[in-house]
This record gives structure tokens, sequence and C-alpha cells, in this order.
């Protein structure tokens, strides 16, 4: 059986590569390996495509497989690192999204916001507040406890929250110059 024909039994494919794309570009800011992913993500379905036993646990099933492909890339690529520890590591602490933004520019300031956020706060905020699914399952699929994503989740939105907040403070003072 072919992977198309596979998902013609499980789903349409075009409603889930989307969704599993945007999961894994918001994962990995990148758009090329962020395509690599789900690509990896959709082959292993169709290799271990036996273990799924119910339709409307497609989703789930899927985006589990997505995480498991990107913790794999993550050690091959950091092959001196523990996992779980870098989990919670800050990409990049650089110059803060109102530094980096213009005015007119919110969505590239909280998309900027949201890349800084440490990757296990990340992935429990795309997960719950983009792809709307619940703490039990965000749980399930991160393979982690409930109360870790409600902390999660709890940090990353105050987070963005200061972040954004401190965006709009400066956008609201004029900036002033002297002119002799």
């Amino acid at each position: 059986m072919g992977l198309l024909s596979f998902f013609q039994g499980h789903g349409d494919i075009a409603a889930l590569r989307p969704r599993l794309y945007r999961l894994a570009y918001a994962w990995c800011h990148d758009a090329g390996l962020a395509d690599d992913l789900v690509q990896d993500t959709l082959a292993r379905a169709m290799a271990r495509r036996g273990q799924l036993q119910e339709q409307q646990a497609l989703l789930g099933w899927m985006i589990a497989i997505l995480k498991n492909v990107w913790y794999d890339h993550l050690r091959r690529s950091r092959a001196h690192e523990n996992i779980d520890d870098w989990a919670e590591v800050i990409y990049c602490p650089g110059e803060a999204p109102d530094d980096a933004c213009g005015k007119g520019q919110l969505i590239d300031c909280l998309r900027g916001a949201v890349s800084r956020l440490p990757m296990g706060q990340r992935q429990v905020l795309t997960l719950v507040d983009l792809e709307e699914m619940s703490y039990a399952e965000t749980a399930r699929i991160l393979d982690i406890p409930v109360g870790t994503v409600m902390s999660r989740l709890a940090r990353a939105r105050s987070a963005l929250k200061i972040s954004m907040a401190s965006r709009q403070v400066n956008r609201a003072t004029p900036h002033l110059r002297r002119v002799i």
C-alpha cells in the first residue's frame, strides 16, 4: 500500500500536511527543515501504519511521530547534549522582539518572541494555542505530565505577554532627537 492510499483510508493528507508543517516550522524556524521533518513523519507513519488503531487518533499520532522526528534531528545535530536538558534552553537570547520590529510588524514580532521561547514551552504553546489540543492530549504527545504542560504554557504565555507589552510601550514612546 502506498503512502497516499494509506492516508486516504485514515483521513485527508492534504488536511494533515499543512498542520504538521506549521508545527514543524514553529519548532525549528527553517522552511526546508520543516518540510524534511514532515516528510520523515509521513514516511514513519507509513512504516508504522499498523500501530494506528483509531482514525480519531490520527492527528495526535502524527504529531507524536513529528515530535520524535524533531527530537531525532536534535540528537543528531547536538550529539554531546542531553535532549531533556536542551528542551528548556532558550535558543537565542539576543535582541528583544521590540528592538527587531518596526511599526506594523506585530506578527513578525510575535513570531520572533515565540522563537525565543525554550523549546519545551514553544512546543506546548503551539500544540495548545495553535492546534487547540487539550492539555491531556498535549501531555500524551510530548510524553510529559499534564502539570508540566500547564506550567510550561503559563511560563510561555507570561513571557509572550511581557515581550509584547514592552513592544507596545516602545511603540507608544516617540523617539525624539535633538535638532540644532
